[in-house]
C-alpha cells in the first residue's frame, strides 16, 4: 500500500483538500461529525470530477460511434490477412490514421478518473487505519471516524473482522447490509448501463464483432464490480455508486438527443422531430438544424429511419434545406385555420366530363350545347355538307359514312380477316 501511495501522492492532497472543502460546507448544515457531511462531500467530489471531464466524454462518444462505422472495414483486413499478424496489425494501423480514429479513446473518461479512485480510495483506507493524510489533520480524521452512512462506518469495508468494525462503533452486521445493498445497487446501475447501449444506441443494420464485445461486457461489468466491491470501503463504494448513477444518466440523455444513426434511438427522435417540425413548420434551435441537414447531406446513403423522416416532411408539405432549416414546399398551398395551425392541401386534379355515345357521335355536347368535332381536321361551319332531305344519298361511300357516324376514326382501315368462304 505504501507503494500505491507513493504512485499517487501528488494527487492524494488535491482529493483530501477537496473533499475538506465540501465538508466545511455540509458540515454547517448537517454536522460535522455526521454521514450526510461526509457523504455528501465524496458525492461532491464525484459531480466536480464528472464535470471535468465531459469533453473526454464526448470524445468517447465520437470514438466509439467511429469504430463502429469501421467495424466492416476491420473484418475485411482480418479476413484478407488472417495468416499474417504482422500485416493485419499494420493494415489496421493505416485504417485508424487515415480516419482519425484511436481504440483507446472510447476508454477515457474511465482512466482519466483512475487516479481520483486510487487517491480515495488511499485516503479512506487511511481514515480507517487512524493515519492522517494530506490536508486531514487529526481533528478530521477523529470526525470521519465518527461519520456513519445508515449504521455503516466511512471506512469501514465488508470484509473487515469484528474487532475492527467495533472500533469504528459500528458491528459487522450494519456493515455487511449497507456494503451489500450498495455492491447490488452499484451492478445493476452498470448492468442498465450497458444494455441501455445495447438495445436503444447501437446501429442494428450491421452486425459486427464490436457488438458482441459490447453484449459481452454488459454482464462482465456486473460480476467484476460485486467480485470487487466487498474490498471497498463505504466512501469508496459511494464514490462508485455516484459515479455510475452519473453515466446512467449521462447515457440517457445522449441517447434521448443524439442517438446513434440507424439505432432504435434515432427512428424515436426522428419520430418526435417529425412531429414538432410539423407542429411548428420550421426547426426550433441549433441541434435540430444539425441533425436535419446531416441527414440531408446524406443524399442516397440515408437509412431507414432517415428516408421515413424526410417523406414525413414531404407529406406534411415541408422541405428539408442543405442548411438545415425547413420552409414550406412549392407544391403544396399552407392554409391557415382560425385556431392558427397550419395545414397543407394539394389542389385536386379536375377530371374532364365523360360524353355520351349520342353525344360523341352528333359531336354536341349537352352541358354547353357547343358543337364539338371528333376529327383532327375542323371544317368551316359554311362549309359543312348540307343536311339530308328525304331519300337523298350522300355523297361518297357509305361504309364510310357509317364509321364516321359511329365514332371511328377516318383514314385507311385495317383490312378484315380473309373470310372462310
Amino acid at each position: 500500500m505504501d507503494t500505491i501511495a507513493s504512485l499517487f501522492s501528488f494527487i492524494t492532497t488535491p482529493v483530501s483538500w477537496v473533499i475538506v472543502q465540501f465538508h466545511s460546507v455540509y458540515g454547517s448544515i448537517f454536522g460535522p461529525d455526521t454521514g450526510w457531511a461526509w457523504g455528501l462531500s465524496i458525492v461532491s467530489l464525484v459531480i466536480l470530477i464528472r464535470i471535468c471531464l465531459i469533453p473526454l466524454f464526448v470524445k468517447q462518444i465520437k470514438a466509439t460511434r467511429a469504430m463502429q462505422t469501421l467495424q466492416p472495414e476491420m473484418k475485411k483486413i482480418q479476413e484478407r490477412y488472417k495468416n499474417d499478424k504482422q500485416r493485419q496489425s499494420e493494415e489496421m494501423m493505416k485504417l485508424y490514421k487515415e480516419t482519425g480514429t484511436n481504440p483507446l479513446s472510447s476508454c477515457l473518461p474511465i482512466l482519466a478518473q483512475s487516479p481520483f479512485f486510487f487517491a480515495l480510495y488511499h485516503v479512506l483506507n487511511s481514515i480507517a487505519s487512524n493515519d492522517t493524510i494530506g490536508v486531514i489533520n487529526e481533528r478530521l480524521l477523529e470526525s470521519a471516524q465518527k461519520a456513519h452512512i445508515f449504521g455503516a462506518p466511512l471506512a469501514a469495508k465488508f470484509t473487515d473482522s469484528p474487532d475492527k468494525v467495533e472500533a469504528l462503533n459500528s458491528t459487522l452486521l450494519d456493515v455487511r447490509i449497507v456494503t451489500a445493498i450498495m455492491i447490488v445497487l452499484m451492478s445493476l446501475s452498470q448492468f442498465y448501463t450497458q444494455r441501455q447501449l445495447m438495445t436503444k444506441n447501437v446501429d442494428t443494420t450491421v452486425k459486427t464483432p464490436f457488438m458482441q464485445q459490447q453484449k459481452m461486457l454488459m454482464y462482465v461489468f456486473p460480476v467484476i464490480f460485486a467480485v470487487f466491491g466487498i474490498n471497498f470501503p463505504v466512501g469508496v463504494l459511494v464514490y462508485w455508486l455516484t459515479t455510475n448513477v452519473w453515466t446512467m444518466g449521462q447515457q440517457m440523455y445522449v441517447i434521448h438527443n443524439n442517438p446513434t444513426p440507424g439505432s432504435k434511438a434515432q427512428a424515436a427522435y426522428l419520430e418526435r422531430l417529425s412531429k414538432h417540425v410539423a407542429k411548428h413548420g420550421k426547426t426550433r434551435n441549433r441541434r435540430e438544424r444539425a441533425i436535419v441537414k446531416a441527414i440531408v447531406a446524406k443524399g442516397r446513403d440515408r437509412n431507414e429511419y432517415e428516408r421515413k423522416f424526410i417523406n414525413g416532411l414531404n407529406k406534411a408539405g415541408l422541405a428539408a434545406q442543405t442548411d438545415g432549416n425547413v420552409i414550406r414546399g412549392e407544391s403544396s398551398a399552407a392554409v391557415q385555420a382560425e385556431d392558427g395551425t397550419t395545414t397543407a392541401t394539394v389542389p385536386k386534379r379536375q377530371q374532364p366530363k365523360r360524353q355520351s355515345k349520342s353525344q360523341r357521335q352528333s359531336g354536341t355536347a349537352k352541358a354547353g350545347g357547343e358543337p364539338t368535332s371528333l376529327t383532327k381536321d375542323d371544317a368551316p361551319e359554311d362549309a359543312k355538307p348540307a343536311a339530308k332531305k328525304g331519300n337523298a344519298k350522300p355523297a361518297g361511300n357509305g361504309s364510310t359514312r357509317s364509321k364516321a357516324q359511329s365514332g371511328q376514326r377516318k383514314g385507311p382501315q385495317r383490312p378484315k380477316s380473309p373470310s372462310k368462304k
